[in-house]
């Protein structure tokens, strides 16, 4: 004769493994709030970096370096002005600006320890060793976490080579440049993906 302990064991054990088999460990209310769940910053801004330099390497490439060489239209500095087309840098710059403007916290820029326009350096200790670090190992993002007031961000810079003849020639002979000896696949800079950790 089975004790009240042995029935509720002998019975209450294979229901609760039932229900744990159909139902699962955890809701799925409780399963998105569980760390594993979350994806890390460092892997966010991996997927923002791949989405931003597809992006420029097809306008680099398949729009602007087409249609100068078909003679149709050309990048031009001062691109709206003469009914050109934005340079690579610009576009990535005036894409960054639009995605800032949607208030959502994530901000990327191109910057460089050699900018044309001096807006466009290093503007923190981090930011200027990050750019050192990618130019010596560009193959590696230099990431780190940063304060504004009370808030914490994720930054990584990432390093922006130059893909294509249009991003040495402006380099290499505009007035402001500071550097003029640029090839192909050097590295010109970084792009620079900041990610709020708190808001």
């Amino acid at each position: 004769m089975r004790t009240s302990w042995q029935k509720v064991i002998f019975w209450g054990g294979p229901i609760l493994l039932l229900l744990f088999i159909t139902a699962g460990p955890l809701s799925s209310k409780e399963r998105a709030t569980e760390p594993s769940d979350f994806i890390p910053p460092e892997r966010v801004a991996d997927y923002i970096h791949a989405i931003i330099e597809a992006d420029r390497t097809i306008y680099t490439r398949q729009v602007v370096g087409r249609m100068q060489e078909k003679g149709i239209v050309s990048a031009e500095e001062h691109w709206e002005q003469k009914n050109g087309l934005p340079l690579p840098a610009q576009f990535l710059l005036a894409a960054g600006r639009l995605v800032a403007e949607k208030e959502r916290g994530i901000r990327y820029r191109l910057i460089s320890l050699w900018p044309i326009k001096e807006r466009n350096g290093p503007a923190t200790d981090f930011e200027r060793k990050g750019l050192n670090a990618v130019v010596k190992n560009p193959d590696q993002p230099h990431t780190g976490i940063v304060t504004s007031g009370k808030r914490r961000f994720f930054q990584a810079l990432y390093a922006d080579r130059a893909i294509a003849k249009a991003c040495i020639d402006c380099h290499n002979t505009h007035p402001l440049s500071p550097k003029r000896d640029f090839k192909l696949n050097d590295v010109m800079g970084a792009i620079v993906i900041t990610i709020p950790l708190n808001r």
